[in-house]
């Protein structure tokens, strides 16, 4: 038996969705048919009004309802380091650490040329010119997932960045605490010496 047209079209839209299975489409399919209507409502503008109302930052590439961002306007932010991510998600990550006061620079994603993605694709050019316009800038902390193309990316970054004479570095990581050597992978490894501090 298929399912009536409307809620076939659901479980299809929720399919488009990041990890969302056919099984799982289909439950959510079904929570949306027994939702209140007021619900139902909020929940289809709160999708329309993140389209209609949030673009990039033409500065850093962050998402934003006004532009500049929030975190682009802020005077007293340290306007000598900017720290590149991958994703505007990443910078929400940094944000609710409350660790970092810096500017950000948003990518939109990584080097991958097996899946077609190169300098042009992602939110490099901004960057560079960027750079070249701000001179307070001392230091672009390469903040990108230990993914082979987050580390494809951070080597192509520091070789555009490193003769401007800008400080380059990149998040120390490691071991998590309880894990096995012989687990981890190379990169892991090679990071967690790197990042090494005198005891």
């Amino acid at each position: 038996m298929q399912y009536p047209l409307p809620i076939a079209r659901l479980i299809d839209n929720y399919m488009k969705l990041p990890g969302i299975g056919e099984k799982t489409a289909t439950r959510l399919a079904f929570y949306t048919m027994d939702m209140p209507e007021d619900d139902v409502e909020d929940f289809s503008k709160s999708l329309i009004q993140v389209k209609e109302n949030l673009h990039s930052c033409s500065i850093c590439g962050n998402i934003t309802e006004s532009d500049p961002c929030e975190i682009c306007r802020d005077a007293n932010r340290d306007r000598s380091t900017i720290m590149v991510v991958e994703q505007p998600k990443d910078v929400m990550a940094f944000e609710e650490m409350g660790e970092y006061n810096g500017l950000y620079h948003v990518l939109h994603g990584v080097l991958s040329p097996m899946d077609g993605v190169g300098p042009e694709e992602i939110n490099i050019k901004s960057l560079i010119t960027r750079l070249q316009k701000q001179d307070e800038v001392k230091e672009v902390i390469l903040a990108l997932n230990s993914s082979p193309e987050g580390e494809a990316t951070a080597m192509y970054l520091a070789k555009l960045i490193k003769p401007a004479g800008l400080k380059v570095t990149r998040l120390a990581a490691g071991l998590a605490v309880g894990s096995d050597i012989e687990y981890a992978n190379s990169i892991t490894l090679k990071r967690a010496v790197q990042g090494r501090t005198d005891l």
